[in-house]
């Protein structure tokens, strides 16, 4: 090869170098910026083929999206004196970003400075209230409290903040388990409380059962002791009626009630009379013995 056509070869290779170093394409989803020698001189929004000065300048990326930062779990102390374990995130996008470049310039750094942001607005807006409003439904309203104070305190780098919201919100593990043995004995509290209560019921309804049952059967006592009176008093009514009726067979029937009854197997030796009125029904129909 030639020293002139060598000449030319370099020379092409050059410019084709050059025109690379000096065409950059910006997509749709990137904004940019042009630095020279590190001073930022243009801020590329729109999507397109753009063109720099070789080796003097130099284009520096951001994402357009809306990005996340994942907060390092804080300790909050409530109103009450409570402590909480808070781990939160914060959604936001990059929309200036000349000042971006130029208050932090790199994510890392970013991530420290808002981080401390968010801690301060959650200490500020979390501070002020109890425990439970944290836990509850009025999360939503303190957390948009918190947004909006991390999105003015964060316009300073050139972001704004979509939202920030809590991951998980625990007790420290110390804590857990302090509340985790009250809630314990409370429950076995109330449970004995409710045994106690079961208990004095129970004996009340056993009482009052034991009334019920005596009262009951007094009543039963008093209406059979009625019964057999009136029925003892119609037996004898029917009873006189029929013996009136043949007062001999009357006297005969008493007779062999009083044998039956006196001459048991095994009683007791009598010494009577065979002449008196006991033996009266012992003789014969002719009044022999």
């Amino acid at each position: 090869m030639s020293k002139k056509n060598l000449i030319l070869v370099i020379i092409v290779f050059g410019l084709l170098i050059g025109t690379y170093n000096s065409l950059f394409f910006v997509e749709q989803r990137i904004q940019a910026i042009v630095l020279q020698f590190g001073e930022p001189i243009k801020v590329i929004r729109e999507p397109g083929l753009n063109y720099k000065i070789p080796f003097a300048q130099n284009v520096i990326k951001f994402d357009k999206r809306i990005l996340l930062f994942d907060n390092n779990a804080e300790e909050i102390i409530a109103a009450d004196k409570k402590r909480l374990i808070v781990d939160a995130f914060v959604r936001y996008s990059i929309v200036d970003p000349l000042k971006y470049y130029q208050t932090v310039r790199f994510e890392n750094a970013l991530n420290n400075r808002l981080g401390s942001v968010v801690n301060n607005s959650l200490r500020a807006v979390l501070g002020r209230v109890p425990l439970n409003a944290v836990i509850s439904d009025r999360r939503e309203v303190l957390m948009e409290e918190v947004t909006s104070l991390v999105s003015v305190r964060a316009s300073q780098f050139g972001i704004k903040i979509q939202e920030v919201r809590i991951k998980k919100a625990d007790l420290p593990s110390e804590n857990s388990e302090a509340i985790y043995r009250r809630m314990q004995t409370e429950r076995q509290q109330e449970a004995a409380q409710i045994r106690a209560v079961g208990e004095e019921k129970s004996r009340v309804i056993k009482a009052e059962a034991e009334k019920n049952k005596t009262v009951i059967l007094a009543e039963a006592k008093r209406d059979g002791e009625i019964l057999r009176g009136e029925g003892d008093a119609e037996k004898n009514k029917i009873l006189g009626e029929a013996f009136s009726q043949d007062p001999d067979f009357f006297s005969f029937y008493r007779a062999m009630q009083a044998y039956s009854k006196a001459l048991t197997e095994g009683d007791t030796t009598m010494v009577l009379s065979p002449n008196g009125e006991f033996f009266e029904y012992f003789s014969d129909a002719e009044g022999n013995d």
